[in-house]
């Protein structure tokens, strides 16, 4: 056979990375293992195998954490957390170096366990996992160093628990620890029961880099265990990255706890080719997008988007280039996939397949050699599949695109966003123009021009809707991990009895305040209403009672008033310092009004009127100034942080400072682009029904504003589980946090609670960047740039 021949049939003989560190690492360890908590491992205990899904082979058996494990465990983490937060930031930064110089030294061991152990290839573990795991721990280590200076006038948030997936193991357990220990946590970790092994190595790589006893606790198990961590009373954080559904149960089990909580999951991601691409670096983008980590990957382009006039030609050369795509075991240096994960993962993988061509799907799918025994599954491609189709709306999590055309862009974005998820988002188009315009409006946290799965440690990661909140990595993924200062502080809520009404209201004409949507002053849908009484018992008027269909009145008014979010910055300013003029034209009267309402004598009411109206004014001036950030990763390109409007926001104001309360809330949404659908003080509400007349004379748009009066509690369980409202703040008692966080699980919708603490709305800490940033979402825009 000649050289030629070689390049026309791109034959090539296995080479097979050398495995006898890895193996002589397991017999080391007998291949059994414990926990790893407080410092040293625990005697290994009734376990399970964990298997190397290239052969079907038993690599080692792990401990099944229990729930004694897993309080241990946190204990450990508990006793730690003050003495490692106490140190100095330059201190933990040394730690954090010391953590990626020693992955970088045994690189190649971790690459080859990880292979071993999760199927992926030797390649991607070594050039990718790898490298970019200990970037994260550099990167972080330089936010550790500069802590005290950009993140003033916070603190950690105490003990993090963190639960992580099969498909990036090593990865994954950076970019989750990296920022907690920096910033003064101290962490759990549960990894993969499928995938535990380069956890337990990394504990011993971090004893051996000196990191204190108790800092890191690995606890190994099953779902169980997760869930045991997860609940548990003693943790403040739960960070996760999994699937849609269990991150349902997280949110609905720490409902009401006051745990902060990060949600990474789910992805059915577009990957959107126009006529004007480079079609063969598209097809490329393909093989990145989908047969990377054998499609396991939440962020895949799993969904190939491609413009009607382009179709048949970009399909002939996406089928020519998979059918020279290479499938083998791990440790091969010559393949393009491994094995998936274990054969339940391919059967489920195979089973949706199948369902997609009977429902008229054109298969297209690699003829290539699979190897015997393992879990393998070959490159495939599922044309003109249906949009309703399971195959094309839900995750399939393997080495497996969907594909559809579109004609026109308008048409493309309508695709693009026919979904519960919003990860991430690849668009190809030589136009850049057409390119960062779709980049604008498709609904994800993450969007790739011209590239496709490219990360780094310097920029957030993470997505919308029902593909979870928070975000990992960068600045935008430290404040995960951190709380402010002064809401940590606050008392809890006292409940205050309200006051008993003496008599009637006898009023010749009835002023009962209605309901403000859409614009337009409306009756409660019920016509039912309820008297608001004074400090002093003197029943003051009445509002009517809001019910679930004035509610939902209420949320379609503001969806349709969506135009609000593409208003320039200077336009939406220049309409809250509006709102602040008018409101300060009638500062005497709502000061009356306050008093009133709720005793306070005239000039803590005149206090409150003015720092309204000084509020208003703030957020008028942030509507311009809060605004993204250029990253710089280690590619040639730029990295946009755009922060966008969240949607449709529903607010339940304080009880208390009816007024300051109600503007410190909604106004930041506003100036941020939100529609925002509010509850008023239910003891105290006719500040914010008057404040309806200042929106009506202050060119607010129609929607952008809806107020509905009634009860809290039951006002806000009907918002919370509204799948059109995007974001849901409560501020009032505890059983009102615990209510909406629960029920918020129907779309995973953005919470923001007090947790039945008073905070201080007259402080400087309640507003500015803490409130902008829980009215936003970042959107990360990667744009490569040069030949």
């Amino acid at each position: 056979m000649s050289v030629a021949s070689y390049f026309d049939t791109m034959d090539y003989a296995p080479s097979n990375e050398d495995d006898s560190a890895a193996r002589d690492w397991l017999a080391a360890h007998d291949h059994r293992f414990g926990h790893f908590i407080g410092g040293q491992f625990t005697d290994p205990a009734d376990g399970f195998d964990t298997f190397e899904p290239a052969t079907g082979k038993v690599l080692a058996q792990v401990s099944r954490g229990t729930s004694a494990d897993v309080g241990i465990a946190i204990a450990a983490a508990r006793k730690a957390q003050k003495g490692w937060a106490a140190l100095s930031g330059h201190e933990r930064a040394l730690k954090l170096y010391a953590l990626a110089r020693i992955i970088q030294r045994n690189a190649r061991l971790i690459a080859v366990v990880e292979a071993l152990d999760n199927g992926k290839p030797i390649r991607e573990t070594r050039d990718i996992d790898i490298p970019l795991a200990a970037r994260h721990f550099y990167h972080h280590a330089g936010w550790a160093q500069l802590q005290d200076s950009q993140f003033p006038n916070h603190d950690p948030l105490g003990v993090i628990g963190q639960v992580i997936p099969w498909n990036f193991p090593f990865l994954m357990l950076s970019w989750k620890i990296a920022p907690a220990l920096a910033l003064g946590n101290t962490v759990v970790l549960k990894p993969a029961e499928s995938t535990p092994l380069t956890a337990l190595l990394f504990a011993e790589l971090a004893q051996a880099a000196g990191l204190p006893d108790g800092v890191l606790n690995i606890v190994t198990g099953e779902g169980e265990t997760g869930a045991f961590l997860a609940g548990h009373e003693g943790i403040d954080k739960v960070a996760f990255t999994g699937s849609t559904d269990v991150g349902r149960k997280i949110r609905a089990a720490t409902a009401g706890s006051g745990k902060s909580l990060t949600l990474e999951l789910g992805g059915k991601s577009p990957f959107i080719v126009f006529e004007d691409a480079d079609l063969d670096a598209a097809v490329e983008g393909v093989v990145d997008a989908i047969w990377f980590n054998q499609g396991q990957v939440c962020c895949a382009g799993s969904r190939i988007l491609v413009q009607e006039g382009i179709a048949a030609d970009f399909y002939a050369r996406l089928n020519t280039r998979m059918q020279g795509l290479r499938v083998g075991t791990s440790l091969d240096k010559t393949i393009d996939m491994g094995a998936v994960i274990d054969a339940d993962q391919r059967a489920r993988i195979s089973g949706m397949v199948d369902r997609a061509v009977a429902q008229g799907a054109q298969l297209l799918q690699a003829d290539v050699a699979l190897p015997e025994g393992g879990t393998y599954y070959p490159p495939t491609v599922l044309c003109n599949v249906p949009s309703t189709a399971e195959a094309a709306s839900e995750e399939i999590f393997g080495p497996v695109a969907v594909s559809m055309t579109f004609r026109t862009p308008d048409e493309a974005v309508l695709l693009a966003n026919h979904s519960r998820y919003g990860l991430s988002a690849s668009i190809w188009s030589e136009n850049i123009n057409q390119a960062l315009d779709l980049a604008a409006s498709v609904e994800a946290g993450i969007v790739w021009v011209n590239c496709t799965n490219v990360m780094d440690a310097g920029v957030g990661f993470g997505g919308v809707k029902e593909s979870g909140f928070g975000r990992e990595g960068g600045r935008e993924g430290c404040y995960d991990y951190l709380r402010p200062r002064a809401f940590a502080k606050a008392a809890l809520r006292k409940t205050v009895a309200p006051a008993k009404p003496k008599g009637f209201a006898l009023d010749a004409v009835d002023r009962t305040a209605k309901l403000f949507i859409g614009g337009k002053q409306a009756r409660p849908d019920g016509n039912h209403s309820t008297s608001v009484v004074g400090a002093n018992g003197q029943v003051l008027g009445a509002v009517g009672l809001g019910n679930r269909k004035d509610i939902r009145n209420a949320v379609e008014a503001a969806r349709a008033a969506a135009s609000w979010g593409g208003k320039s910055q200077h336009n939406r300013a220049q309409i809250l310092f509006y709102l602040g003029e008018n409101l300060s034209a009638r500062a005497d009267e709502f000061a009356d009004r306050l008093r009133d309402m709720t005793g306070v004598k005239a000039d803590k009411a005149k206090a409150e009127v003015a720092a309204s109206i000084a509020r208003l004014f703030s957020y008028g001036a942030w509507a311009d100034k809060y605004e993204g950030t250029v990253h710089m990763p280690p590619m040639r390109g730029l990295a946009l942080a755009v922060p966008e409007a969240i949607g449709v926001a529903g607010v339940i104001c304080p009880p208390e400072a009816p007024l300051l309360g109600f503007v410190s809330a909604v106004a930041p949404l506003i100036a941020t682009g939100n529609r925002v659908v509010a509850i008023p003080s239910e003891p105290h509400p006719f500040s914010v029904t008057d404040f309806y007349q200042v929106a009506e004379t202050s060119d607010l748009p129609a929607g952008v504003l809806n107020i509905v009066t009634g009860d809290p509690n039951a006002l806000g369980a009907e918002l919370a589980k509204h799948n059109d409202v995007n974001a849901l703040w409560a501020f009032g008692s505890a059983e009102l946090a615990r209510t909406v966080e629960q029920l918020s699980v129907s779309n995973l919708k953005r919470t923001f609670t007090d947790n039945g603490r008073a905070w201080d709305w007259n402080s400087p800490d309640a507003e500015g960047e803490h409130f902008l940033r829980h009215a936003t979402q970042v959107k990360n825009i990667w744009v490569p740039y040069g030949a």
